[in-house]
């Protein structure tokens, strides 16, 4: 039997990962494809699988270790090398859409907010704890947003910007709840990892960016006459286009018109970069919580390329097999909630883009032609803008240009 290295993958922008738990010991038998252990960067938190079937030799890591790219996690004496197995880990690693099972072996070790506090202690890194006692702040006031209740540094800085602007303390170390339970039966329930990783950047992205959100509406039924032509042509290959293909090509066509739409604020607010390529992230919808993975370089790809594409993507959305790569890059973002219903809604702005699209539930209204009411497929757009970068009149006419390519698709050759 071979004894195989570990080694950390390379994760690409993503430096300085974070080990927030570990899942196996040494002695433990695993299987390929199992996780081995929890990690988090500033951007995503992870499972990182196993690499071999076999059983843990040696583990050179523990909870709360930063790690770089290469660096030696472990050994596992492998019982089992299939031809396609690397000598270390150096495949993309999939984004934890689920908790992982639980290992009997493994002692599980939780960490309760409220009662660190009590005690004077808490939960952070040594490199947050060293931040902290730079700037003479105590954790123990601080209020935790990572996994587990870990203080992170951005906590740390967001409670020195509510000193400074006067507000109160309370959004960084929140009030306890009443006892609900006292007017009936309540049950409490865990937030999922990719839940409680989003939550605070969704909150930092509503309370830091000034949101107007702008509502139009486009008539479709070119749009769904082609498409359903379309499918018809592929029938018998089983593949089949979705309405938010056309929405990306349209989108696309849209941007190239309004650069500003496709740029991100620089800090200090002097300045705009403006992104010459187009990666359009998808809001997907799991079990376990919205992720948004992205297609990049949607300027370069036809309908049927982005079909599959994104037929895929959403797929390993939904079985938690997404890479890190698939998340990053995104310049503009599309929220669609067409397959569930409504008629509008306010989708929060993916910071640093500037602006987001979202979808509502198609449906047949009464139009008038000018001398009858007719039919016709009407799909509800909703528009959220930074208003620092973009205003009133350019968002509307930018909707006004989305408008025309989705009720006419020979604007998009322009």
């Amino acid at each position: 039997m071979a004894i195989e290295k570990i080694l950390l993958p390379d994760f690409g922008e993503v430096k300085n990962v974070l080990v927030v738990e570990l899942f196996v010991a040494v002695g433990d038998v695993v299987e390929k494809d199992s996780s081995l252990m929890s990690l988090e960067s500033d951007k995503v938190v992870m499972d990182l699988p196993c690499p071999f079937d076999g059983v843990i030799k040696e583990l050179h890591i523990k909870e709360e270790d930063e790690l770089n790219t290469g660096d030696l996690l472990g050994t596992i004496e492998v019982t089992v090398i299939k031809e396609e197995a690397p000598e270390s880990v150096t495949a993309s690693v999939p984004v934890s859409l689920k908790e992982p099972e639980p290992i009997p072996a493994v002692e599980e070790k939780s960490v309760s907010v409220s009662d660190d506090v009590e005690k004077g202690s808490y939960h952070a890194t040594p490199s947050v704890r060293a931040y902290a006692r730079e700037l003479d702040i105590d954790l123990s006031t601080v209020g935790g947003s990572g996994p587990k209740g870990r203080i992170q540094k951005s906590d740390v800085q967001s409670m020195i910007k509510s000193v400074l602007s006067g507000s109160s303390s309370s959004s960084a170390k929140e009030e306890p709840l009443e006892d609900f339970s006292k007017y009936g039966a309540i049950e409490e329930v865990k937030l999922g990892r990719i839940k409680k990783i989003s939550g605070p950047h969704l909150h930092k992205s509503w309370t830091s960016i000034p949101h107007v959100t702008h509502f139009d509406e486009a008539e479709i039924n070119g749009l769904d006459e082609f498409r359903k032509e379309l499918n018809k042509e592929s029938e018998s290959t089983g593949f089949k286009y979705s309405p938010l293909v056309f929405v990306i090509k349209a989108l696309v066509a849209t941007l190239k018109q309004y650069p500003q739409m496709n740029s991100s604020l620089v800090p200090g607010g002097n300045s705009l970069i403006l992104k010459k390529y187009y990666n359009i992230g998808i809001a997907v919808d799991t079990p376990q919580g919205l992720v948004v993975p992205v297609i990049k370089n949607a300027h370069e790809k036809g309908i049927r390329e982005i079909s599959e594409e994104l037929r895929s993507l959403s797929l390993k959305a939904r079985e938690g097999k997404l890479a890190v790569a698939d998340l990053q890059g995104a310049t503009f973002t599309i929220s669609s909630l067409g397959g569930i219903g409504g008629t509008a809604f306010t989708p929060i702005i993916n910071s640093p883009q500037v602006a987001i699209l979202g979808l509502s539930k198609s449906s047949i209204k009464p139009v008038w032609n000018g001398d009858i009411f007719v039919p016709r497929l009407i799909l509800p757009l909703s528009l959220s803008y930074d208003h620092r970068v973009i205003d009133g009149a350019g968002a509307a006419r930018f909707s006004r240009s989305l408008v025309l390519c989705l009720e006419d698709l020979k604007r998009i050759l322009i």
